[in-house]
């Protein structure tokens, strides 16, 4: 664990709905997510990351464009994706995509990668499902090698090969890059193997569960004569006044959420039941008082000796004026609180 862990927000851009209960444009919804980025840094926050998706419960699509909004409007909080389908997309261009945002943001972008949870944009831009361990494989391999900012020569079989190719902009100081990763040892190997930071994305059962595979992580780290890279954790949640608002908030905008994106995977109706189940110990899920959400955090990041936390601040069809007075709370009170829990360790 990092002696100064950094504390991080998380949002797939979903699509809110006012307090009346009507649905905000996709338009609306992205532009309140640049609100919400400006409110992280002012907060004194790490990061704030827009995850990638192509259904119709999520606005954001293009998160680098929106964290070039959020760059021209903050001045310290570094900026990234949670994730980016890098399956589904070109490793140079994508590379290209984030050295810009790098220039525009005074470097402070960062990149997590993923082979999505969500399988929408394979048949979107032209993929094969069946290529889906290829896919990841491949341009992982290469992004990586881009990272150097050096002239690369590539050869793979899920797109045309590079022979002694540059690419522009070059970054100031380099990107820093992570994978997400859901849980598979596999996918940690992979995550070692090629250098990047360890974004564990923990949405179900206690984060306790997943201290195996941050040792694999350091293990094979060390066996590879690697130095240490960073691991965090990416969760949902939500903070209130009082833990019983806080629930009552978060658990008819996640019913929404879930039941929608349910009926495709074949998933049971989500009850308040399993809510309070994953609202407490042995869940994934970060929502209540700042007193509370503290306590759960600390243990997270004692329990995994974590670099980094981010909190997935939007759930579903949750209004933006709620996420906005959990950011406050998130930034001006839980993560003083984890910190002085820290220190006393």
């Amino acid at each position: 664990m990092s002696a100064a862990v950094e504390f991080g927000l998380d949002t797939f851009g979903d699509v809110t709905a006012d307090e009346s209960g009507a649905l905000l444009t996709d338009a609306q919804t992205i532009r309140n997510v640049v609100d919400q980025a400006v409110l992280a840094d002012e907060v004194g926050l790490s990061f704030f990351g827009v995850g990638e998706h192509h259904r119709r419960e999520f606005a954001v699509s293009s998160p680098e464009i929106v964290l070039s909004a959020a760059a021209a409007r903050t001045r310290h909080i570094h900026l990234g994706t949670a994730v980016t389908v890098l399956s589904s997309d070109d490793p140079v261009r994508l590379y290209e995509r984030f050295a810009t945002l790098d220039a525009i943001s005074n470097g402070r972008a960062e990149v997590i990668l993923g082979r999505g949870s969500f399988i929408e944009s394979f048949p979107l831009f032209g993929f094969d499902l069946q290529d889906y361990e290829v896919l990841f494989e491949e341009r992982l391999d290469l992004f990586s090698r881009l990272m150097n900012e050096k002239p690369v020569t590539w050869s793979g079989t899920t797109r045309a090969g590079l022979t002694n190719a540059d690419i522009f902009p070059k970054t100031e100081n380099g990107i820093r890059a992570w994978v997400g990763v859901g849980g598979s040892p596999e996918s940690v190997l992979r995550t070692a193997r090629y250098g990047f930071g360890l974004m564990l994305a923990i949405i179900g059962g206690p984060a306790s569960s997943f201290r195996p595979y941050v040792d694999l992580f350091h293990r094979t780290l060390d066996g590879a004569g690697r130095d240490r890279l960073p691991v965090g954790v990416h969760s949902p949640g939500h903070i209130a006044d009082t833990d019983q608002q806080a629930w009552d908030e978060a658990y008819p905008a996640m019913e929404v959420n879930r039941n929608a994106i349910g009926r495709d995977r074949g998933w049971p109706p989500y009850s308040r039941l399993q809510f309070q189940h994953d609202v407490g110990p042995g869940g994934a899920m970060y929502a209540g008082s700042p007193e509370t959400v503290a306590r759960k955090i600390a243990e997270t990041v004692r329990t995994l000796k974590l670099d980094r936390f981010d909190l997935k601040f939007s759930n579903g069809t949750l209004s933006h004026e709620r996420m906005l007075r959990s950011i406050e709370l998130y930034g001006s009170k839980v993560v003083p609180l984890v910190r002085d829990m820290l220190a006393d360790d």
